[in-house]
């Protein structure tokens, strides 16, 4: 007979997990123990909340929802920012969570707590399986409901009793047969309750079906929709596109939004995960001065992105243009601006219908004055990065990394301002190789994605970008990259100071408080978990260090760079509200 653990791991497998990230716990030994068994790798990290960044990693750059399993109470609530992180990015992933014994719960046994309750407001759905012949069913469906839509995370929480096999269950209980069920009457009463409690747990066991999957839905266009925007794209001499994260939710397609795309032939901005979408360079692909190609032009299209902090609650849309909008979600769809046409879809479908049907054609003028912005912010940024730094100046940093980057890396964005000034400079080569936190702009999402994106590309340079404030929150998944044989290259971007926040707030209220840090010897800490560590607080040395560390991780060692950089002002006044 199977146990609980062995059912949940069967799911995982019919449903094409390949990885499962945890941390152990006894509540959910059954599960890492049966996933092993059936050759799914279990990836134990040093966080729980690690755990969880790791499966959103592998959802985005999979398609397939990426899996953690962590034991009850403070393994669950360790997970919360993570999880809302997903949800926010619309991540579809599926968290198990380990419980108290059934018979056990309100009575002050380990680690229960009202998870359900603590969890819910950011899940997609939550349930707690109640018996042993559930545990695939449940699953099945949490898969469901963790793409269909708008994807997100899906929690189910699976008590200790229904995962380890009966005859524990019945030695933890202290179960006795009729025969040896002595003492008084209170005591016998209990030994049956328990037998009774026992038998409903695991009834139905051996006629449970083989896992399979359940089909969703998928939400499309109307045709008419497309008609219509076809018209609007035909009309336009000035168009401009914004292509999101959300676009890319069907990553195992993506080759075709990038047909459709460059079909269009509608210059675009890229955001979020949609960056490398075109590759390192395309015509109709520009990176600067976004908000003034917003404000001067006649068709917007917002593919997966809604009108939030990010364009300014849509300020930054020429409020003349005419505004076509696909969103999943109805409530980002018309959040803060009404758009002309409100599609209700899937960004990627939608504009591969909209490329068979007609490709722009756009004023030669109005391409030539993007093209024109476009030089002009690369040519400030070189100038910026002329200016000589007794510590390494950023942008010099990252223009020499730009220039080494293989075709096959992944770009990890962990971190305020350096990861900002990155941003701006780096150039991802290929979809699916940027990956960000997303909206919710969480710090510490580094060593998780790490993780998951290692996993998933096995033979390509993962290149870690941390402030050092950010560097706080994944150091210890040094030792995770070191015991499974990951090879990352993180760079700490070292100022000794949270510089985003410290740059206004010192020049707004005159106080520097809670924004100085020292110059810690982060590489000396990545030795510590036995990774490789190299010091670059000399600018001549951007270059040899850069190889250093791309030779080092093609041995299979984990490396940190620790860059002693300068400060800048390259981003004042980038502190979002």
């Amino acid at each position: 007979m199977m146990d609980g653990g062995s059912f949940v791991a069967s799911a995982l497998k019919a449903h094409g997990v390949s990885f499962l990230f945890t941390l152990c716990g006894g509540h959910i030994s059954p599960i890492l123990v049966g996933c092993k068994k059936l050759g799914i790798q279990v990836v134990d990290v040093r966080h729980e909340v690690h755990a969880v960044f790791a499966a959103d990693a592998v959802s985005r750059m999979t398609g397939i929802p990426g899996v953690a399993a962590v034991t009850a109470g403070p393994g669950v609530s360790n997970t919360i920012t993570a999880v809302k992180n997903a949800q926010l990015a619309q991540s579809p992933l599926i968290l198990l969570g380990g419980a108290s014994a059934t018979v056990l719960r309100g009575r002050g046994s380990l680690q229960d707590i009202d998870q359900l309750s603590l969890i819910a407001p950011h899940v997609k759905w939550a349930a707690s399986v109640k018996y042993v012949r559930d545990i695939v069913p449940v699953l099945e469906h949490a898969f469901k409901v963790a793409q269909e839509g708008i994807p997100g995370p899906v929690f189910v929480e699976l008590p200790i009793d229904l995962l380890y096999p009966e005859s524990v269950i019945r030695e933890w209980y202290g179960i006795k047969g009729n025969e040896q069920a002595g003492g008084n009457l209170t005591g016998k009463v209990i030994n049956w309750y328990l037998q009774l409690h026992t038998r409903r747990m695991f009834a139905g066991v051996d006629s449970v079906e083989e896992p399979g999957t359940l089909p969703f839905h998928k939400p499309h266009a109307i045709n008419m929709m497309v008609d219509t925007a076809i018209q609007y794209v035909k009309k336009s001499k000035k168009p401009v596109m914004v292509i999101g994260s959300q676009a890319l939710i069907d990553s195992r397609n993506v080759h075709e939004l990038v047909t459709a795309v460059k079909a269009l032939g509608i210059p675009v901005f890229l955001s979020g995960m949609a960056r490398g979408l075109l590759g390192a360079a395309d015509p109709i692909q520009f990176r600067h001065n976004r908000k003034q190609a917003l404000k001067q032009a006649d068709l917007i299209i917002l593919a997966g992105v809604p009108c939030d902090f990010r364009l300014d609650y849509g300020n930054h849309l020429n409020r003349k243009a005419t505004l076509i909008s696909i969103n999943r979600n109805p409530q980002e769809l018309k959040k803060n601006r009404r758009p002309t046409l409100a599609v209700l879809g899937d960004s990627m479908q939608f504009l591969k219908e909209l490329a068979h049907g007609v490709q722009a054609e756009p004023d030669a003028a109005w391409i030539a004055l993007l093209k024109a912005n476009e030089q002009k912010r690369e040519d400030e940024i070189a100038q910026q990065a002329r200016a000589v730094t007794e510590k390494v100046n950023p942008l010099v940093l990252f223009k020499k990394l730009d220039q080494m980057l293989a075709d096959d890396s992944v770009i990890i964005a962990d971190g305020g301002d350096f990861v900002g000034t990155a941003a701006y400079i780096l150039r991802p080569r290929k979809p699916l190789s940027w990956l960000d936190p997303g909206v919710f702009g969480t710090l510490g999402v580094g060593g998780g994605f790490v993780a998951g994106a290692s996993l998933c590309r096995p033979k390509a340079q993962i290149w870690l970008i941390l402030g050092d404030g950010s560097a706080g929150y994944s150091l210890s998944e040094f030792d995770t990259f070191v015991r499974h044989g990951m090879s990352p290259i993180a760079i700490v971007g070292n100022d000794a100071c949270w510089s985003q926040i410290a740059r206004d707030q010192t020049e707004i209220l005159n106080d520097d408080v809670g924004t100085v840090l020292r110059h810690t010897d982060y590489h000396v800490v990545a030795q510590g978990f036995g990774a490789e560590g190299l010091l670059l607080d000399d600018p001549e040395k951007i270059d040899s260090i850069l190889s250093q560390a791309v030779d080092l991780s093609r041995q299979g060692k984990p490396v940190l760079i620790n860059a002693v950089i300068a400060r800048s002002d390259f981003r004042k006044g980038s502190i979002s509200v």
